[in-house]
């Protein structure tokens, strides 16, 4: 399909009043001991973000260990956090996969009620060409009856989507946003220097949101953000209205959390500091598996010391 078609195609303005902004929590699925989903911490976590100040969740997207959850899982998981946020704010479905049509089936089937956009990762292990993400996407806006947020992130994909095929989809209406999690941010300048109006670049990546939102970048969707929606919301509302040297500062004092969160990859790492929080407990599923002993004291530690200075 060709950007003329594409053009003709999606004549309509961008659907939604949704607007990719501000602090988004990227939210981890509790499980119990015998590897079922921990209804009663879902819900306590889903109440801390709400009432900690986020400016929408972001359900069964990496952070979520999605890939590790049964369909009839995915479902109740989605249905549930709708159900507990009561409309209290927006919500972000994740819905990706590797391959298009099995996407755009699910969405075309799948109940979107109560969700305001859909988060949907490049195409993983296929490595497809820029063109085949291009068209992959293109399907996805067609298919999706909600906003799509395009999400860029190479080190889990193998593929990273270029600056030039970000813009290309930019064009199209129904995709409203990127969640850029490449690192590269020559890259990330570029798109948020070229980007039409209405399209919004937030960070995937909690340690570089800063510098980020001083070039245009509009937030974050934040792994901290589950364990500090008030500390998390409070430093990218203050960067957005121009006041850095607050962001900076809170920045600073959450630096070392940032790097042992993803010390043993994630979300590991935020697993392990919701538990030492009461909120609840530190299982994962295979293949993740919980963070090394030396990591969760390190971290335990970092979290005292920053609850000290707060």
């Amino acid at each position: 399909m060709s950007d003329s078609e594409l053009n003709t195609q999606y004549s309509e303005s961008r659907n939604g009043n949704f607007r990719l902004r501000g602090m988004g929590v990227a939210m981890v699925t509790p499980f119990r001991e015998d590897l079922t989903i921990d209804v009663e911490a879902l819900d306590r976590l889903v109440e801390h973000i709400v009432t900690g100040g986020a400016d929408f969740i972001v359900v069964l997207g990496t952070t979520a260990e999605t890939p590790t959850l049964s369909p009839e899982e995915r479902d109740f998981v989605a249905r549930r956090v709708v159900e507990k946020t009561a409309g209290r704010l927006p919500l972000v479905l994740g819905v990706g996969g590797n391959c298009t049509r099995s996407v755009c089936d699910e969405l075309s089937g799948r109940d979107l009620s109560g969700y305001s956009a859909i988060l949907s990762v490049v195409p993983f292990y296929n490595k497809p060409t820029q063109e085949g993400i291009f068209r992959h996407y293109c399907d996805i806006a067609e298919a999706s009856p909600v906003p799509v947020i395009l999400y860029n992130v190479p080190g889990r994909t193998g593929r990273n989507m270029t600056a030039e095929t970000t813009l290309r989809l930019a064009q199209i209406p129904n995709i409203i946003g990127v969640k850029e999690a490449s690192g590269d941010l020559d890259q990330i300048y570029e798109i948020v220097e070229r980007k039409p109006e209405g399209f919004e670049v937030i960070s995937g990546d909690d340690a570089i949101t800063i510098p980020l939102m001083r070039r245009g970048v509009s937030g974050v969707i934040s792994v901290a953000g589950n364990a500090y929606p008030r500390e998390m919301a409070a430093m990218v509302h203050a960067a957005a209205n121009d006041d850095f040297r607050t962001a900076r500062s809170l920045d600073r004092d959450l630096s070392d959390i940032y790097r042992l969160l993803f010390a043993d990859g994630n979300p590991g790492g935020i697993k392990a500091l919701l538990a030492s929080m009461g909120m609840m407990q530190e299982v994962l599923r295979l293949p993740l598996v919980p963070v090394g002993d030396e990591v969760r004291r390190e971290l335990a530690a970092a979290a005292e010391a920053f609850a000290d200075r707060s």
